[in-house]
Parts: structure tokens; C-alpha cells; sequence
């Protein structure tokens, strides 16, 4: 019962805002405030961006093994992925597949930060590539949406040939006269904004995100030296030229179609 109080409302991490979570549900997850962006899953991005009903999912078979049997000294790669696939109902941390957008065919990703972080493994690089290679076979606008912490360190260095083999695929996709466009949410650090992530066509940031390759905090300690304020959300990228819009989430969806509609369509 007092789990079931306590969930009823949520605290506004930026202006300390107390609102009922239904409300907050009701408003996308958006602070009624403050504008504040809330983290949201995978599957509610889905929901906010595809038409109902037309999210096909894909390579959903695909999971991780353990190709250094990696151990951290209380639990095994294999157990944590088996802990956080049954405390998320995830396989992975991205989902892909097909859907449309106001009736316009696409190919979607989207990362989840709820699983390890959103960290890129190889599953992930492999499911985003294949994703990648569908769209450039049948000739699909391509939206991957970012969220996570980097490479998985639990894989090593076949966690990091997934920046590689995911930017290969995007040279391959783009050549061949597709067209992504890359969504950057809170947080987008490490090596996959390293890679895939800023290598959209067009890039869209949700308002205050984090986005940067180290954070803050190690950038601070590494140059002793106080950062600017606001220095790697995603006001200060866009300002600097890394980002090209911001977004509200609200308004995603409207972009997405405005994009996709006006400049992939007249380009082919």
C-alpha cells in the first residue's frame, strides 16, 4: 500500500514541482511547470511517435551473450543482462522496426536507458545496423532515437567496433540516397554519440539534454577548470553548432512528419 501512495506523485527534478504521476503521464512526461523532460522508455517513445498500430517491431530474437565471461565480482555479464531484462521486459536496450508517421513508411530506433544505462553492445550495434540496411534495401527515411551512457564496458572492444560498424552502415545508407534523422534525448554520451548519433542528416535534441562524448564532471577534472553554464545541454550544442534544432516533445512527431515529408520525398 505505501508503495502504491508514494507512486502517485512524482517530484520535478528541476524546479522541485510535486504533481500527480497521472497528470505527468497525461502531459508526456513533461513537467507542467517547467518544461522539464522526464526520461521515458522505449515503448512510450514508440507510442509517441508512430501511428497507433503500425509499429512492427524487428530482430527482436537477437540477445547478448557473454564474449568475455565478465565478472565484477558479484554477478556475471549473464546474470545482470538476465536481472535486467526481467526488471525492464526488454531483450536489449534498443528497439527497431518498421511504422509509419501520418502515413508515411519509416524505419524507427529507439534506445532505452532503463536497460544498462542504454549502453551500446554488440546486439545493439548489430540491431541498429540491420535496421539501417532495411531502411537502405527498401528505401526508408531512418529516425533513430538516442539515449545512453556509451559503450558497454561489460563487451569491450567488440563494444566499440559497433561505432565503426554502425557509421559504415550510415555512409553505405546515405550514399545510396537515404535520408536519417538522428533524436538525441537525455542523456546522449560516449561512444554512441560518438557515432551514430551525430551523424545525422538532420540532428533534434529534446530540450535540456545532456550530449556530450565524457561528461561534465570528467571534462571539469581533466582541464581543472569551471565549465560555462548549461555547457553540453542542448541549448548550448545547438548554439555551437552540434545540433540543429530543439525540439519539444510535444512537437516531435509534427517534425518528424515535416521532415520526412518535405525533404525526403521531394529528394527522391
Amino acid at each position: 500500500m505505501m508503495a502504491e501512495i508514494e507512486n502517485l506523485w512524482v517530484k520535478c527534478p528541476e524546479c522541485g514541482t510535486v504533481m500527480y504521476t497521472s497528470d505527468l503521464q497525461e502531459n508526456l512526461s513533461v513537467c507542467l511547470n517547467c518544461d522539464y523532460h522526464f526520461r521515458i522508455s522505449a515503448k512510450e517513445r514508440i507510442e509517441l511517435i508512430a501511428d497507433k498500430g503500425t509499429f512492427k517491431e524487428q530482430f527482436a530474437n537477437i540477445v547478448s551473450t557473454d564474449p568475455l565471461n565478465f565478472f565484477d565480482g558479484k554477478e556475471t555479464y549473464r546474470e545482470k543482462l538476465q536481472r535486467t531484462m526481467e526488471r525492464t521486459g526488454l531483450n536489449e536496450a534498443v528497439i527497431v522496426g518498421t511504422c509509419q508517421i501520418y502515413g508515411i513508411d519509416v524505419e524507427l530506433c529507439v534506445m532505452d536507458f532503463n536497460f544498462l544505462g542504454g549502453s551500446m553492445g554488440s546486439v545493439v550495434g548489430e540491431k541498429i545496423t540491420r535496421a539501417i540496411e532495411y531502411a537502405a534495401k527498401h528505401k526508408l527515411p531512418l529516425i533513430i532515437v538516442s539515449t545512453s551512457g556509451g559503450a558497454r564496458m561489460h563487451e569491450g572492444i567488440l563494444s566499440l567496433m559497433q561505432m565503426a560498424k554502425t557509421s559504415a552502415a550510415l555512409s553505405y545508407y546515405k550514399s545510396n540516397g537515404g535520408f536519417y534523422i538522428s533524436v538525441l534525448t537525455d542523456p546522449t554520451t560516449g561512444g554512441v554519440t560518438a557515432s551514430f548519433a551525430m551523424l545525422g542528416d538532420v540532428i533534434i535534441a529534446e530540450p535540456k539534454a545532456l550530449i556530450g562524448f565524457a561528461g561534465p564532471r570528467v571534462i571539469e577534472q581533466t582541464i581543472r577548470q569551471k565549465l560555462p553554464e548549461g555547457f553540453q545541454r542542448a541549448e548550448f550544442v545547438r548554439d555551437h553548432g552540434f545540433v540543429d534544432i530543439v525540439v519539444h516533445r510535444k512537437e516531435l512527431k509534427d517534425i518528424l512528419y515535416k521532415l520526412i515529408s518535405i525533404i525526403y520525398n521531394n529528394s527522391r
